[in-house]
């Protein structure tokens, strides 16, 4: 929540206003700051939180819009989730996410690795795992929005859109036991400082890394179930 002027509170009110429904396009940040009181950092802070939650997306040259992102060609995707594997995402995702940090490595603003940073402070004081899940993917997506091509942010989104089917996400939540979140947590600041001072070989070697070390995890907790007390575990996420 932004804590300065109360951004994320008073854009609640006005999604919940019905004033703008679902998929119209709200108004430029200039008017929406006017309109809200607040200022555009303060809301450039709060839209970022809505986006994650998914109660607003944004399209870069047309504007912000109310609701999820609608998915290009959904029955597609529907179709491809049924078939495909956790094996066949995470592949995927280390084909292309080493190569996406490379390039946010040398193509990054200051003002996306200030957000970079942000997230990171986000992802790291997370306290359960779906708090935890909700800044993963934001830091994730906005590494690829860094890499500025929009091909690969697109490829992105098609496998990134696999963490809202339920059985993806159960095994994820089931997979992230406090000693694993520890390591997550210091692969992220290994990438982002990669990103941040410019080194795109070490940004995707520590993107690797860490995909390579989900894979894993991810892989072992669908092969060989976790046992009780472990299952258990998941909801007492170290800081």
């Amino acid at each position: 929540m932004s804590r300065r002027d109360g951004s994320v509170e008073k854009l609640s009110q006005l999604l919940a206003s019905g004033r703008y429904p679902a998929q119209s396009r709200l108004p430029p940040e200039r008017e929406l700051s006017v309109l809200l009181g607040v200022s555009r950092s303060g809301l450039r802070e709060g839209l970022e939180m809505l986006e994650a939650e998914g109660r607003i997306w944004r399209h870069v040259g047309k504007g912000t819009f109310v609701g999820p992102r609608p998915l290009d060609g959904a029955t597609g995707l529907h179709l491809v989730s049924a078939v495909t594997s956790p094996e066949e995402v995470m592949e995927v995702r280390l084909l292309f996410e080493p190569l996406i940090a490379r390039l946010a490595a040398t193509r990054a603003t200051a003002s996306e690795i200030e957000n970079l940073q942000r997230l990171l402070e986000k992802s790291d004081a997370a306290r359960d795992a779906k708090a935890w899940e909700l800044w993963d993917g934001t830091l994730h997506r906005a590494v690829a929005q860094a890499a500025h091509n929009k091909l690969l942010l697109a490829v992105f989104d098609g496998f990134n859109a696999m963490r809202g089917q339920a059985a993806w996400s159960r095994l994820r939540l089931a997979a992230l036991i406090p000693e694993r979140l520890a390591v997550y947590r210091r692969q992220h600041r290994a990438y982002v400082g990669a990103i941040t001072a410019r080194d795109p070989a070490a940004a995707e070697a520590a993107m690797r890394h860490h995909v390579e070390t989900v894979r894993d995890n991810l892989l072992g907790v669908e092969r060989m179930p976790l046992s009780a007390p472990s299952v258990a575990r998941k909801a007492k996420i170290a800081g």
